[in-house]
């Protein structure tokens, strides 16, 4: 049986009989048969204004302050279940899809999709769809630089001083976000985290939504700032969108409350000089929350209209994940719990990850979706708990085991292969933890990394991961891990040292207050290819 890597150490806990719970049962209603309707009631409003009710579809979830925060139901505004994109189907796939896609009926318009407008779906609608996504990928591809380090040649970057209302105070607000937990620790050490000893310097408790805080710090000193908005070329609006939905999102607001902030930002940026020549053309938003977050639909209370402003379609956006039918959304790396702090640190984590040792073929660090009939979670993790320990391990994220990096890192490190199935929507931060401990990662969509990353991941997907197509699993054609027996030791090391080499370092958001001589990080690789866009506008 496969391993709940979760469970190792915890306590035996005391099993509780139906006599037990019937007798409980007695007294809660003779308890509340006492309670004066009055003071029931009071209850009842005590109960709702510590929850937020999120209705999806026919679902309602009420999400209460035990739920746990990496728990994405409650915490990420507009990764409702059952989110549906188009995705293609593509054959041929036992290291990456080739070239040749052959389309499955996918429902493109429609947010909750029957089985019948699936199948009465044109293909070549979707067919279309997917070659605008490829071409958009491309596009993005061709504003790479080819310099390893800034060259700024008068190309400078401006950053706006924005009232502190958009961005710092915001981050003051972090006490209130999550009634039930220390929100607030996650700013600590340039929205780091706290440090994590045991995995050594450099590794800090990096939540995955403080991207737009790291961003700021790292742009505030990039070589080529200017402070004469009449010398850039680029100009950076240090807004953090993510923490402004967050904060409202376990609060019962209307959607006018939720949108007043951004809209009071556009206000402020239509006054500036800089915005009103280009029309934001050269202006650039970082924001630490998926696309869909900032696109609330008409029929959905889910997040901000943000992104969806007439305002805000010129303008560059990256993202932790981007919508993929608008080209001026940019996917950019999930941030890791790994920022290194020289070269050095970099090559040591390089060779440790090349001779761990991979006990497990194959590991799932996750959840199911229950309530996702069409999420192929489920039968994954059954798949992977009837199988021995060498062949597959599961971390049941469901009781917070995967709020422990320790545990995560451990299991990816020894694994060669982890399963990146979507989840509420289709990236996950497990891509990049996979990708950062030498794990082979498998998707079942492309949009989970493919159609998402074009700047640091390669366009040849078979060089560092394998695909295999979800609608194979949903159907039950194939079992996961005998797919993966066949892929040779051989072919493994190849595709890890791919990883290891050429991707790994790019995929890290090195210490703020440290400097990389060798490598690129992210972080450089955005903003290179952001100023080398920029120089081909001109």
């Amino acid at each position: 049986m496969a391993v709940n890597m979760s469970q190792k150490k915890s306590k035996p806990s005391k099993k509780v009989t139906a006599k037990e719970i019937c007798f409980c049962y007695s007294i809660l209603i003779n308890f509340l048969y006492r309670i004066p309707a009055a003071i029931f009631l009071l209850i009842l409003i005590y109960l709702w204004s510590s929850s937020t009710t999120i209705m999806l579809g026919n679902v309602v979830h009420v999400c209460v302050s035990s739920r746990k925060l990496n728990n994405l139901y409650c915490l990420s505004a507009g990764t409702q279940p059952n989110f549906d994109i188009p995705i293609p189907v593509i054959n041929n796939t036992d290291i990456g899809p080739s070239n040749a896609v052959e389309v499955d009926n996918v429902a493109l318009d429609d947010p909750n999709p029957t089985s019948e407008n699936r199948v009465d779906k044109d293909k070549d609608e979707v067919v279309n769809a997917v070659k605008v996504v490829e071409e958009q990928l491309q596009l993005h591809r061709s504003w790479r630089s080819e310099k390893n380090h800034p060259a700024c040649d008068g190309r400078g970057i401006y950053v706006y001083d924005l009232p502190s209302k958009f961005n710092k105070d915001l981050v003051g607000q972090c006490g209130d976000m999550f009634p039930w937990m220390d929100f607030c620790k996650y700013f600590e050490n340039d929205a780091l985290g706290p440090p994590i000893p045991k995995l050594g310097e450099g590794w800090y408790q990096t939540h995955q939504y403080r991207l737009e805080p790291m961003f700021h710090s790292r742009v505030l000193k990039h070589p080529c700032r200017v402070y004469n908005e009449n010398e850039a070329k680029l100009f950076y609006v240090p807004f953090y969108g993510g923490l402004d939905i967050l904060r409202w999102h376990f609060k019962n607001a209307s959607n006018d409350v939720k949108d007043s902030l951004s809209l009071e930002l556009i206000t402020w940026m239509e006054k500036q000089r800089p915005w009103a020549r280009n029309s934001g053309k050269d202006h650039v938003f970082v924001l630490g929350k998926i696309s869909w977050d900032f696109r609330r639909n008409a029929n959905s209370p889910w997040g901000t209209r943000f992104l969806e402003l007439d305002q805000m379609q010129n303008p560059i956006k990256l993202l932790i994940e981007r919508q993929p039918w608008h080209v001026n959304d940019v996917g950019i790396p999930h941030p890791t719990y790994f920022h290194p702090r020289s070269d050095d640190d970099i090559i040591s984590w390089q060779l440790k990850i090349l001779t761990s040792p991979r006990r497990s073929l194959l590991s799932f660090a996750g959840a199911a979706r229950p309530d996702q009939p069409d999420n192929i979670r489920s039968i994954l993790i059954s798949q992977c708990n009837s199988a021995g320990d060498e062949v597959c391990r599961f971390l049941n994220c469901s009781s917070g085991a995967c709020d422990q990096p320790e545990l995560v890192i451990e299991l990816f490190m020894e694994s060669e292969f982890c399963l990146q199935p979507p989840g509420d929507s289709p990236t996950r931060k497990s891509v990049f933890d996979s990708l950062l401990s030498g794990c082979i990662p498998v998707f079942f969509c492309p949009f989970t990394a493919y159609y998402q990353y074009p700047w640091h991941l390669s366009p040849d997907h078979g060089k560092y991961s394998v695909f295999i197509d979800q609608e194979e699993v949903r159907q039950r054609k194939l079992n996961v891990a005998e797919r993966l027996m066949k892929i040779s030791p051989r072919e493994r090391e190849d595709i890890r040292s791919f990883i290891v080499y050429e991707l790994l370092p790019g995929l890290l958001y090195r210490d703020p207050h440290s400097q990389l001589d060798k490598f690129q990080d992210a972080f450089s690789i955005a903003m290179n290819n952001l100023l080398e866009r920029v120089n081909r506008m001109e």
